[in-house]
């Protein structure tokens, strides 16, 4: 069994292993800089970079690296060894503040959005010193931004910790209404809860659907599914369950806070969930968690599918983003104390919230945007794609008492449940229900925002999130600072926030076909696709949004949207690309040798005499004849129809995928999942849905 304490964070350069190694001089420095969000001093780098160098040495480490997170769907590293050469033909081991604070990187090879031409090959990294280094695969990893020559942001985590100072900036304006002088800084904290799948990694191998594309374009449904609910929360498989110890093990080492694990809604579907951390750190916590997912299945025999949609038919995979805020001396913002409707600060802040959600629906829903998650969103097991907030019956009985002028308003608290078995202990009943239907709910002292998709950065939506509450607040310390009566000005501008902005609420089923009618009612958006969505990214209004609060250059924007797009763009034609040639040279194959072994059984029958008019084989003979063929002809269309694409115009590619190549891919999708039904189980080319989410044992 593993000494937790012992191994925790045992391959991370902390606050406690500075505080050991680093004088007190440098280390109080540092953590100045660090709070304070201040540029490091060149002297404290080299001290730091030294102390560093020695503690990753003694642990076996002979290389580092600038960890950074660039517009891909994977981390970056490239690996520097400490050796330095002397006159005499030996080396010795060095690391200084230089190498540890700014590395440089090959930047031509990484998405820029025209940002760079491919001859302009110079980008930066930045160390950040607010997430720490730490020891992976024998090396020292430094997480990093990532830049470019000319300033701009060519990653995830820059975007982030503006975002973090800009949140955090006008939290202050508001607080220091309170009269909370004492408070230095406000944060924004993070919990991702990661689902995943796990299937036999042999089974993986022999499906290029999932090796190219992380998802099966084909399968037809097995007799069993997730219908009889009984995977969920169930025991865990022996295979599984070491998996997870490993995996525990190894994010532990790194300070990942792994807390939670559990089998999820679908066969073969799992979930982790670890303990609020500050959002930048949560976001390279939850890149390292991913990778060392599908790294340990690989030592188990397993392959890790983080794949939004890995099944169609079956639950897809999410990643649940627990956001709040918090003051550096340990206060939750959104705690709504013992009577919310009395709690004016809480209030406040919620009404920003809800402001921010309603006025920025759009970027909310691009922020979560991509094609593989265009096939979970709204499937009925996600929240849909029209962006709505859950407060629960206690929040909006205070709400609607604020907008009512309500004085006779009681606040309830909290009751026992009496379940009538009088061994069980007493439960103390929340004051509200959970909505698991919500995109976006209030969970008791944090928002719950359930449109991540399980292979994506927490960073994008965590940006948007940010940025967008930053904003609201921005508007009401504008207008309360210059109040000559703060006190009343601040019920009225809860109370017309909640009145202006109260379409954005809704407690009901946000699945029915009835929410969707609606919300569009309410005039609310429903971005069905990514497609439909990206182009928002870059409107006037979010242009102003973004560059007011200095998150993201317009220039920069506009490099995002490009990028996004073709992302989207090469997504769909490679998943295209791999369906044809799976129809052509598995599917199509396979259906023919199983027409010849049963046309040569009904020839043997008619070489016996046999009266095979009505024959089985016959009948078979003739469905899949022509499901084959129709299979072929839906085939033909998509390869036409790829030939076909604009060449110039991302926008216009990006409909004509949406409009014209995914339906191909479906329509012929229909054809070969039936085929799947009828062709013997020995001639299918490779391992069907039941194969896969019931092989684990």
């Amino acid at each position: 069994m593993s000494n937790v304490p012992e191994i925790f964070a045992s391959q991370v350069f902390n606050d406690h292993v500075m505080r050991q190694r680093l004088p007190k001089d440098i280390y109080k420095a540092l953590k100045k800089t660090v709070q304070m969000s201040k540029p490091l001093d060149k002297s404290i780098a080299n001290v730091v970079a030294s102390a560093m160098k020695d503690w990753a040495i003694e642990r076996g480490v002979t290389h580092y690296t600038h960890w950074f997170q660039p517009l891909t769907s994977v981390t970056a590293e490239k690996h520097d060894s400490f050796i330095s050469p002397l006159g005499d033909g030996s080396v010795i081991l060095e690391f200084s503040g230089k190498e540890l604070v700014q590395g440089e990187s090959d930047a031509s090879s990484f998405p820029s959005g025209g940002l760079r031409a491919t001859f302009e090959a110079r980008g930066y990294t930045a160390w950040d010193p607010t997430s720490y280094a730490f020891i992976k695969d024998n090396t020292l990893c430094i997480p990093t931004a990532f830049y470019s020559y000319g300033g701009e942001a060519l990653d995830k985590k820059t975007p982030l910790l503006r975002s973090m100072d800009a949140i955090n900036e006008q939290a202050l304006r508001i607080l220091r209404l309170f009269g909370k002088t004492d408070v230095k800084r406000v944060v924004t904290t993070v919990g991702p809860e990661q689902e995943y799948f796990l299937v036999e990694r042999d089974m993986f191998h022999k499906r290029k659907d999932l090796i190219y594309t992380g998802r099966t374009l084909f399968g037809a449904m097995p007799p069993k599914g997730q219908e009889m609910d009984d995977h969920y929360f169930g025991t865990i498989k022996p295979r599984v369950a070491a998996f997870m110890k490993e995996l525990d093990d190894e994010l532990w080492k790194l300070g990942v806070l792994a807390k939670t694990e559990h089998n999820e809604a679908a066969p073969a579907q799992h979930e982790l969930a670890p303990i609020f951390t500050t959002t930048n750190i949560a976001a390279d916590h939850n890149e390292l968690t991913m990778e060392l997912m599908q790294k340990i299945a690989h030592k188990h025999g397993l392959a890790c599918l983080l794949h939004e949609k890995p099944f169609a038919g079956v639950n897809g995979s999410g990643k649940h983003n627990n956001w709040s805020l918090s003051t550096d001396d340990g206060a939750n913002l959104f705690e709504p104390g013992e009577s919310p409707i009395e709690n004016a600060q809480f209030l406040l802040f919620m009404a920003a919230v809800i402001k921010a959600v309603d006025e920025y629906q759009e970027l909310l829903r691009i922020s979560v945007a991509t094609a593989g998650n265009d096939h979970r969103l709204g499937a009925a097991e996600a929240p849909p794609a029209i962006i709505s907030m859950f407060l629960g019956e206690e929040l909006e009985a205070v709400l609607s008492a604020i907008v009512n002028e309500d004085d006779d308003y009681v606040h309830h608290g909290k009751e026992d449940f009496e379940v009538g078995v009088s061994v069980l202990p007493k439960i103390s009943k929340d004051a509200t229900d959970r909505n698991r239907t919500s995109p976006f709910a209030f969970t008791g002292n944090k928002f719950e925002f359930r449109m991540l998709g399980s292979a994506s950065s927490i960073s994008d939506a965590n940006v948007v999130l940010n940025t967008i509450v930053a904003e609201a607040l921005c508007q009401f310390a504008d207008a309360l600072e210059l109040s000559p009566t703060v006190e009343e000005d601040l019920h009225n501008v809860i109370q017309a926030t909640i009145v202006k902005h109260k379409r954005i609420l809704f407690s009901g089923d946000s699945y029915s076909k009835e929410w969707e009618e609606e919300a569009k009612r309410r005039g609310l958006y429903n971005l069905k696709t990514t497609a439909e969505a990206l182009p928002h990214f870059v409107s006037e209004k979010n242009v102003k949004l973004f560059t007011k609060h200095r998150i993201f250059t317009e220039v920069e924007m506009h490099s995002r949207l490009e990028i996004l797009m073709e992302n989207y763009n090469k997504t769909v034609n490679i998943e295209a690309l791999t369906a044809l040639e799976m129809i052509k040279k598995e599917i199509i194959p396979a259906v023919c040798a199983y027409m010849k072994d049963l046309g040569e059984t009904a020839s043997y029958k008619q070489g016996l005499n046999v009266n095979i008019s009505n024959a089985l084989e016959l009948k078979i003979l003739s469905k899949l004849s022509n499901l084959s063929s129709a299979l072929f002809t839906k085939a033909e269309k998509l390869e036409r129809d790829m030939k076909k694409i604009p060449a110039e115009d991302v926008k216009g590619r990006a409909d004509y995928y949406k409009d014209v190549i995914i339906p191909d891919m479906q329509a012929a999708r229909e054809i070969a999942d039936e085929l799947e039904t009828l062709v013997g189980e020995s001639y299918w080319p490779y391992p069907t849905y039941g194969d896969l989410l019931f092989g684990v044992k």
